[in-house]
């Protein structure tokens, strides 16, 4: 698919009906998880709409960058993230001289489906910390009424209503508008054969591993970072006398091996690599590209490790890592980068007050991507440099990504073997 321009038109269709309760559950529940911009744009759409709240007239990208003073990149981002928490669904038909986009919108998840989700319930918590957790779920309770001393006296509908001859009814109605959610997919998947062929088969049937299950698997291996042999021992834990997945079981087994494995804490992103959106364009052979993309391919937990010699990273480091992934909701390449750039300059010191220092610049700067990470830390090598008279041996202990012009030289045999010992701790 080529790249969005201005020009291109889309057309919104409303494939639900939003309430103001659905309004609250996006800015309350969703806006932590994609951000302010996404949830405008989410909601421009909706303004888009005609009066009967079907579907718009055609319009331009340019529509939606003046109302929303955005770029084209920024509006992709925001409209990538409606899609992966299932608030959009986008269709694109190529054409000569302008391109055509449908935006379809859909419902959130109701509050209840939300808090019981495995992987958006536990992520709202990772952004938004205990506090601010305990009290969105707190707004959302439903007070308890003692009734006990009342008596139901209500009516059914045959009390109220008799039944009468009438002429034959024959229900043709089509495409009446409905609530529809589109829910989150999540490519995370696992190898079912080789999990099942490690279950004894006498504590299994043919209906263990249905599609239901079989997504909760996937959903929970993905937000607790399990492997097979953790999931088969916490499936094992999770079966009824029926030889059948207990899912409130499986939840609940799973989220407490993650919290026995981590000292008590719940999963961060710091376990996740670069977004597919963000990540550069495979092709290139440069030492440069090849860093990028150790660094977009890489999760910070095990670049860390990595930089460890594989061992894994204390708790201090952890926890200052988890910041810059919670707090400053800096992209995992990003987070690599900063790690690299740090322990290079600072003799293998992940120096706190440093490292927070840079990590605020960058955020403040809206740096998203490993490449302009880089880029600024190759500024930043500049300054330091020149404040210096050991310029020339500074300049060694950088990293080779630091070469500018590096793309621009053919790749020497030198060259290779020096990228290949850069590289060796990712293999």
């Amino acid at each position: 698919m080529t790249n969005i321009l201005p020009a291109d038109t889309y057309v919104v269709i409303n494939k639900t009906i939003l309430s103001e309760s659905d309004r609250r559950i996006i800015t309350m529940l969703y806006q932590p998880i994609i951000g302010g911009i996404a949830t405008n744009l989410y909601f421009t759409l909706c303004m888009d709409l005609d009066k009967n709240e079907f579907m718009s007239e055609e319009m331009s990208h340019h529509h939606l960058m003046t109302i929303l003073g955005l770029s084209l990149d920024e509006l992709k981002i925001s409209r990538e993230k409606l899609e992966a928490v299932g608030l959009l669904k986008t269709y694109f038909k190529e054409r000569e001289e302008v391109n055509n986009y449908i935006y379809e919108l859909f419902s959130p998840l109701s509050i209840n489906e939300f808090f019981t989700h495995p992987v958006l319930n536990v992520v709202l918590y990772s952004v938004v910390g205990k506090k601010e957790y305990e009290r969105v779920t707190n707004y959302f309770k439903i007070p308890k009424l003692n009734i006990s001393d009342y008596e139901d006296i209500t009516k059914s509908f045959s009390d109220v209503f008799n039944s009468s001859p009438s002429t034959v009814f024959e229900n043709t109605l089509q495409n009446i508008k409905d609530i529809n959610k589109l829910g989150i997919n999540i490519n995370n998947k696992i190898d079912f054969d080789f999990l099942i062929s490690s279950i004894p088969k006498e504590t299994i049937n043919e209906k263990t591993f249905n599609n239901d299950n079989r997504k909760l698997i996937e959903d929970l291996s993905y937000i607790y970072n399990l492997n097979v042999e953790e999931i088969k021992n916490i499936v094992l834990s999770s079966l009824n006398d029926r030889l059948m997945i207990d899912k409130t079981m499986l939840r609940k087994n799973a989220r407490n091996y993650y919290l026995y494995q981590n000292n008590g804490k719940l999963p961060s992103v710091v376990y996740k690599n670069q977004p597919e959106y963000l990540r550069s364009p495979i092709g290139k052979d440069s030492n440069r590209a090849k860093m990028i993309y150790t660094f977009e391919t890489t999760s910070p937990y095990n670049f860390l490790k990595s930089k460890n010699k594989g061992t894994k990273p204390t708790e201090r480091d952890m926890k200052l890592i988890e910041s810059l992934s919670i707090d400053l909701r800096l992209q995992p390449a990003v987070i690599n980068v900063l790690i690299d750039y740090v322990l290079r300059i600072k003799d293998n010191k992940l120096v706190k007050s440093y490292v927070e220092t840079i990590a605020g610049q960058w955020k403040r700067l809206n740096i998203e991507t490993a490449e302009e990470a880089m880029n600024q830390a190759v500024k930043e090598s500049k300054k330091i440099n020149k404040t210096k008279t050991t310029y020339k041996k500074k300049e060694k202990e950088l990293p080779e990504w630091f070469d500018q012009k590096i793309e621009k030289q053919e790749v020497t045999i030198e060259e290779e073997n020096e990228m290949k010992d850069l590289l060796k701790d990712f293999k």
